[in-house]
């Protein structure tokens, strides 16, 4: 029996036929490109390549070197490169665009997107051969050559049954970089799938259909009986069922690319999904994408989706799915973790979803294809990308709008309107308002009277920090511009220095940053809602980062922001006064004095200046967030080009690269839960969702400093040995670390 799959003896676990892997990753391929296809030429062209790159991807396999090795079962690499004599057949018949787009696919479906343009231009014009040779002069290109047609008949002699391919030339319309992307995608998931489904590691459910109209009439009685039970003024409460209405009726015949900058406590949430569900049963689209800045915001989001869409007998959790930081593997022992986007409602970051824009690596690529034929709503958009991210990702939404039957809402109080500015389009595009004019007008002219900006210039240390929060009249909420930054606060505010028990007892600080897991922000995120709601417990501070600067529902007395820019300054006004509760309520700009403990983020560079400026010129307020991006973008121009260069030549590691929403190392998936450790250790099956829960994102740079290990039978995932605990989350294994690099140890 030709082998694709060795087996598994200590599993019981028999080898895969080659048979009966191509014909599964076939009838997979055409699985996720049914609905792609019908959505324009480049679907057909897209489902075509596919299609072949499929059939012929593990085409190498049959050489008989690799079949002994897979008989034989002991891992690791193949002895032959496998994936050259599929790049070889296709390249045959290489006047024909599918074929050749079915090349780099199977060229891709291990090692990622390459440099298009560098493999174009290779010696002796040989583009995704395998030229390189080896100590002995073996060189993978000649052997192939010479077993090819010895391959072809083994594979002839198996594979019987299947819809032959039809080798048909087309043309594009929209750019090859999103082609390939979106196909690679197609192909890599139909791939580990099988793999996956054959070594019993795969976990499949019947994803629940988007059923967009039972959805929305689900969310219509929802909407009634919150208004019903709404105790805010009669104005504001008058002001959502206007917002809601505006945007669940708006035309459905206008651009597939809409503006809401509909503000805070205005009912965005509920108001801009009733209108994707809309849209959706108008057009028949299969899924929605609600892509939030901050992880902190999925979990507020994603309760109220859940009780207002999940039907009778539905899993809230197929329905509704909530991907908080990265899950993607490539490794085959970890391949089944790998977060998908395969609900009907998937809510995700914008780090998620731009990053999987942007990647070459087929870990990342897996659950792309998935966002094809989608209503998609980028809440809180100012604060989804730096600015000089924005040309190119523009350029990728256009192309999924235009080609991909896509429809986006670009969602925020405080929306930078960047398509107007010629830093980022030639020709000015049409992107209308969700919410007419007249209920913009009304909710904006409202917002301008809530919170009074103020700056204080002086940088202050910790200690200064402490005595000046102190005099403010509280609740505050405090966000600062790193992880450690905000560790450092809180541990000080709950008094550390004075005694030994200050984890369990810290009444008047709270803290939030991604240096808890999902599982413990949540919880730590109910208690802030529910002290917020006591009016006798006022003097206290939420320390955060910026994952709770926008799109949380709560509403403090004082908000104070280190500097960072004008849109995170008026995003944390959101979390102040939302309510109109308070006479008055003051937005402080701070700047830190920035030490060993207290630590700056570069990414922050050209955006507090730009902010320092506007405060100095007095434009500090929703009217310059347009103002406030040209500055930063003409700040940042060489790296805008450098993307720009990288997209249009199809260097897609160079792209995936330069194209950070968080400018900062690579991250690792680390898992700090105690009780999921040992689950893994043990060899047990872990979910998707078990890992998101129980793990936090490390950067890959300090995995050597903090002594985070690899785990061995799941390559790509790693675990905390550190301490941790529910107030400080990792950093309480980090600060000890960093206290003794700035005061010395004692020996």
């Amino acid at each position: 029996m030709l082998l694709a799959h060795s087996s598994r003896a200590e599993k019981e676990i028999p080898a895969q036929s080659y048979a009966e892997h191509v014909g599964k990753v076939v009838e997979l391929a055409a699985w996720n490109t049914r609905r792609i296809a019908d959505c324009s030429h480049d679907g057909r062209l897209l489902a075509l390549a596919v299609r072949i790159a499929a059939e012929f991807h593990d085409l190498g396999k049959l050489d008989p070197k690799n079949q002994a090795a897979l008989a034989i079962g002991r891992g690791g690499r193949l002895p032959v490169n496998h994936v050259d004599a599929g790049v070889a057949h296709l390249l045959k018949d290489s006047p024909y665009l599918a074929s050749q787009l079915a090349a780099i696919l199977v060229f891709s479906h291990h090692r990622g997107l390459p440099d298009i343009d560098e493999h174009r231009t290779r010696d002796a014009g040989l583009p995704f051969r395998d030229i390189e040779s080896d100590e002995t002069g073996f060189r993978v290109k000649d052997h192939t050559d010479r077993q090819l047609m010895d391959y072809m008949r083994n594979h002839e002699s198996v594979i019987t049954g299947l819809e032959q391919s039809t080798y048909s030339d087309g043309k594009r319309h929209s750019g090859l970089s999103v082609l390939l992307r979106l196909a690679l995608s197609c192909l890599v998931d139909a791939d580990h799938s099988d793999t996956s489904r054959h070594y019993g590691e795969a976990t499949f459910f019947d994803n629940p259909k988007l059923e967009p109209a039972a959805r929305l009439a689900r969310l219509d009685e929802y909407v009634a009986a919150l208004s019903t039970d709404d105790k805010a003024e009669p104005e504001r409460r008058r002001l959502r069922e206007d917002v809601y209405l505006a945007c669940r009726d708006a035309n459905q015949e206008r651009e597939s690319l809409l503006a809401c900058d509909s503000p805070v406590g205005s009912g965005k949430t509920t108001a801009v999904m009733a209108h994707m569900l809309n849209v959706a049963a108008q057009r028949d689209l299969r899924r929605i994408f609600v892509i939030l800045p901050y992880t902190n915001i999925i979990d507020q989001s994603v309760r109220v989706y859940r009780k207002a869409l999940v039907m009778p007998g539905e899993s809230p959790d197929q329905v509704v799915a909530a991907h908080h930081h990265r899950a993607e593997f490539e490794s085959l022992a970890a391949r089944h973790m790998t977060y998908l986007w395969n609900s009907p409602i998937v809510v995700t970051t914008a780090v998620q979803f731009f990053e999987t824009l942007a990647a070459c690596a087929t870990g990342a690529l897996r659950k792309l294809h998935q966002v094809v034929g989608s209503a998609i709503f980028v809440d809180e958009a100012h604060a989804a990308l730096p600015a000089h991210l924005w040309p190119i990702a523009w350029k990728w939404l256009q192309a999924l709008k235009n080609d991909w039957n896509c429809h986006f809402i670009l969602g925020s109080g405080s929306l930078n309107r960047f398509w107007e500015l010629p830093e980022f389009v030639v020709s000015r595009p049409n992107v209308p308002d969700l919410v007419h004019a007249q209920v913009r007008e009304e909710s904006l002219t409202r917002e301008a009277t809530r919170v009074t900006y103020r700056s204080r210039p002086e940088p202050m240390d910790l200690m200064v920090l402490n005595s000046w929060l102190s005099r403010l009249p509280g609740p505050r909420l405090l966000i600062v511009n790193t992880v450690q930054s905000a560790a450092v606060i809180a541990r000080h505010l709950a008094g550390w220095e004075k005694r030994d028990d200050w984890q369990s007892d810290h009444p008047q600080v709270e803290h939030l940053s991604t240096a808890l897991a999902p599982t413990h922000r949540a919880v730590t995120l109910d208690r802030v809602i529910e002290r917020l709601k006591n009016k006798d417990d006022r003097d206290w501070t939420l320390v955060a980062t910026s994952c709770v600067e926008a799109g949380v529902d709560f509403s403090f007395r004082t908000g104070i922001r280190e500097r960072s820019s004008l849109n995170s300054l008026l995003q944390i006004a959101g979390r102040v006064n939302r309510g109109n509760e308070y006479e008055s309520a003051d937005v402080w700009d701070i700047q830190l004095v920035h030490d060993s403990w207290l630590r700056p983020h570069p990414t922050f560079e050209h955006s507090s200046t730009v902010l320092g400026e506007l405060f100095n010129e007095g434009h500090v307020g929703v009217s310059f967030c347009t103002e406030a991006l040209r500055r930063e973008i003409r700040r940042s121009q060489l790296r805008k080009a450098e993307l720009l260069k990288a997209e249009r030549g199809c260097n897609f590691p160079k792209v995936a690269e330069l194209f950070r929403v968080i400018d900062s190392p690579t991250t690792v998936t680390t898992v700090v839960d105690r009780t999921l450790k040992e689950k893994i250790s043990l060899g047990e099956r872990v979910s998707n969702k078990q890992l998101q829960d129980g793990s936090v994102q490390i950067y890959g740079t300090r995995i050597g400093e903090w002594g985070v290990r690899e785990v061995d039978h799941l390559p790509g995932l790693f675990a905390w040995e550190l301490g941790y605990d529910p107030f400080l989350g990792y950093m309480a294994g980090v600060l000890p670390l960093v206290d003794g690099g700035a005061m010395g140890y004692v020996i």
